[in-house]
Parts: structure tokens; sequence; C-alpha cells
């Protein structure tokens, strides 16, 4: 196999022919990505229950099927991403044309994570391929059977328009010391800024999807039984390894009992006694981040859970109660299964609270107060959320999903995914029928009519 630099040069060689220009090109293989995805879903679903347990019906909702309607949304939809828009041109411009075109960066670079590793891989890809970029690929080595399979899927593509580089921390230095046109990454904060300083030194344009600590907050006026159901649902998807997961809650105080009484049903319902014996509850990627979040069990007071396995790398849903903002567990994202309260007992505890710290991923409000609503959304800064939900909000292709600040910089799905892998051209077109002289020297007394020209 050629080493990276050689896959790069010959990459560009690739794109410098112009082929990926091409319309039926870019469609041609968003079409046979989508087959050989198709041709190799029970693979695919075998590799996420290695890597992390998923079941089948987790793994095909959160990762297989989401790259499946991004696919079938950016082939309907591409057509019309590529065309030439005229835009309107100011009277000082008379006599011409404007438009502005959507051209390709080149080569993308795509670092993708453990946690979704299929769909966090193949939903940029998609937008690189629709873009018309050339692509490299640089899935997790924590989730070695995921990449495997993500090798054989792209491996439909000649290797000058797609590769796969399989591998661990000595890949991702060697990627980030080459050149790229743009570099997507999907990942933690600390290893985002080292993306970033690499990137800086070409002066690369990057998107960042990061994480932090999301929160989700519950005002008193609510419909508990519901906000617990779809609060224990999205806490505990993929067991906690979730960028968008609610990381704390913050709960009025007069509904607080009543919400961990609601919260410890609905953890009975899904996953039953013994959650860690659960075939259908996913596993901690690695020993590790295992270590880590264990040892989160010991703050505050352990309302329901706290059962692990070592051996099967499980911990069961955890609700911890009697938080405080200086415990260990609320100073770093907590990726697992682990989710701690604090209690507030009026709106602007909360916003306050929430904007002394680094701007989340996401936010979830569950109330029926609509004043609360506006005030939550309109003080707070936050990459996106759900209101009476969770997680749902990056499930679309007709918004755009990404953080903010701290967060992460950037957004895809959809039209926004073209959008990040492409430079939107600006052109003027001048008339040479007619030549106005009021630019031109000798200027004289021509200000007051320049003047009158912008009103």
């Amino acid at each position: 196999m050629p080493g990276i630099k050689e896959i790069i040069d010959n990459q560009r060689t690739y794109f410098n022919n112009g082929q990926t220009l091409n319309l039926t090109f870019r469609l041609n293989a968003l079409k046979v990505l989508k087959k050989s995805i198709r041709e190799h879903e029970e693979e695919i679903l075998d590799a996420l229950k290695s890597d992390l347990n998923k079941s089948a019906f987790e793994a095909y909702a959160t990762e297989i099927g989401m790259v499946l309607e991004e696919l079938d949304y950016a082939i309907k939809k591409l057509p019309r991403w590529v065309k030439t828009k005229r835009v309107n041109t100011p009277i000082m411009h008379f006599k011409s044309t404007c438009y502005r075109i959507s051209e390709p960066y080149g080569i993308s670079l795509i670092m993708s994570p453990w946690n979704y590793p299929f769909q966090l891989t193949l939903a940029p890809l998609i937008g690189s391929i629709a873009g018309g970029n050339c692509s490299v690929v640089k899935p997790s080595a924590y989730s070695p059977a995921t990449s495997a399979i993500i090798a054989k899927i792209l491996g439909c593509f000649e290797e000058n328009f797609i590769a796969v580089i399989e591998g661990g921390r000595d890949a991702n230095q060697a990627l980030l010391d080459e050149k790229f046109d743009y570099i997507f990454f999907t990942g933690g904060v600390s290893v985002g800024k080292t993306v970033m300083a690499s990137a800086s030194r070409n002066l690369t344009p990057i998107t960042l999807e990061l994480g932090g600590k999301s929160p989700c907050i519950v005002d008193k006026e609510v419909n508990l039984d519901l906000a617990a159901r779809r609060i224990v649902w999205g806490k505990f998807l993929n067991a906690g390894q979730t960028c968008v997961a609610p990381d704390y809650l913050l709960v009025h105080k007069e509904v607080k009992k009543e919400l961990i009484k609601c919260l410890k049903k609905y953890i009975l319902e899904f996953y039953g006694k013994c959650p860690c014996e659960n075939e259908e509850f996913p596993k901690i990627i690695n020993e590790k981040h295992f270590r880590r979040i264990r040892d989160y069990l010991n703050n505050g007071e352990l309302v329901a859970g706290g059962e692990f396995n070592e051996k099967t790398l499980s911990i069961a849903p955890t609700i911890l109660d009697g938080i405080q903002w200086e415990a260990p567990i609320m100073q770093e994202e907590i990726f697992g299964p682990v989710l701690p309260i604090l209690e507030f007992s009026d709106i602007s505890e909360v916003i306050i609270s929430v904007n002394s710290r680094p701007k989340p991923l996401a936010l979830y409000l569950f109330t029926t107060n609509k004043k609360v609503e506006t005030r939550i959304v309109r003080s707070i800064s936050f990459g996106g959320g759900c209101i009476n939900d969770t997680i749902v909000h990056l499930a679309t292709s007709y918004m755009p999903f990404g953080g903010v600040g701290e967060s992460g910089m950037g957004g895809y799905h959809g039209k926004w995914s073209f959008d990040t892998f492409t430079h939107t051209k600006s052109i003027l077109k001048k008339s040479n029928l007619i030549d106005i002289k009021l630019r031109y020297p000798p200027y004289g007394n021509k200000l007051n009519v320049f003047k009158k020209l912008f009103g």
C-alpha cells in the first residue's frame, strides 16, 4: 500500500484532472456508496456489536439509517445545490451581472471518533463527495471492527478518489503533518485543539465537531413522566457515549423527587434489573474509559444503578443526587451512563450557571411554559437542542448540526454538508457595451454625484 504522502499526491493529481467536478460523477459516487452500504449491512451491525455491544436496532437507527437518509437527501438535492446562483447587482455596478458558484476545496481529511464510528465517518464523507472533493478518511482505532468494515465498504472506490487510513495516534499525526485543503474532525476538545493547531500551519479551513457538558433543564411546569422517559432514552443511548447526551440534570426543586422516581421507573423498564447483563445495552469502549467513568460513582448520593462489570466493560445506568458544581463529575464531559442531578429554585439560576461555563454542544429543556422556553433559548448560547425531547435534533437533513465556542465550529447535515465542503466563489461579469467614467480619475467635482449613488 502506498504511503500517506503518495496517497495525497495521487489524489491531488486525480482532483486536478477535473473528474470530480462533474455532477454525474458525484451522483454516481453517492449511489455507489449507498449500494456498498446496503451490501454490507449485516457486517456493519456485527462490527458495531463487537466494538460497542450495540443492538441491531440501535445500530441501525443511530448509524446505518441516518447515513442512508443523508445519502438519499443528497442524491435528490445535489443537482439543485451545484447550480450557478444568480444574485442581485447594485446600481453602482451597472451594467453587470453577479452570480456565485460552489467549488470543491480539493483534498479533504475526515477524522472520526469511536462512539458512532460508522455514522460519524460516513455522514461527513457524503458532504465531501457531494462537494466534488477527493477524501482521505481516518476512522478511529478504538473501534477496529467498524474501521475495518468502513475500509471494506469504501474499497469500491479508487484510492485516488477515496482512501481509508487505519491506525492509531501515529497515523493521526502523520496525516496532520501533511497539507490538506479541508479538515473535518469529530472528537474531544483536547484532540480538537491539536488538530486545529496543525491546520493553522497551512491555513487549512476546518470543521470541529466536539462536545462538552450539555445541560438538561427540567422546569416545574412539565409533563414529568414523559420527560423522564425521553431523558432516560437520550442519556443512556449508546451507554451515554454520545456527544450530545444530556450530561447533567438541572431540576426545579419542587419536582426533583417525583422526577427521580420516574427516571428510576424507566431505567428498570428499558434495561431490566441487571443492565450489565442486558445484551441490548452497549458497553464502554475500553478499559481506560471504563475506569474513568467508574470513578464518578463515588460522587454525591447514589439513587439508582451503580453496578458495573469490569470483564464486560459494562456500567449500569446510574443516577447521582446531591451533586454540587465543584464535584469532580462536573469538571469534564462524562461520556458514560452516569447522570448527576443538581437542583434550582428559579430559572435565573440556571441561566447564570450555564453561561458561566463553556458553551455546550446541546441543551435540552423540558417545560410547558412558553415564557421559560423563550428565556432559556434566547439567553443561553449552545450548539443546538430540543424542547421536551433529547438527542433527536441532529437526526434531520433540514437543519445544520454543530457546536459553538469550545463545543466546536461549523455545521453539517443536508445542504450544510455540501456548503461545508465547498467554497462559494463570487463572480461579477461586466458588460462591454457601456463604461461609466465616474470611477476613473481625474475626480474633480465627481464626489457629490458619487454620494448621490449611495443615497
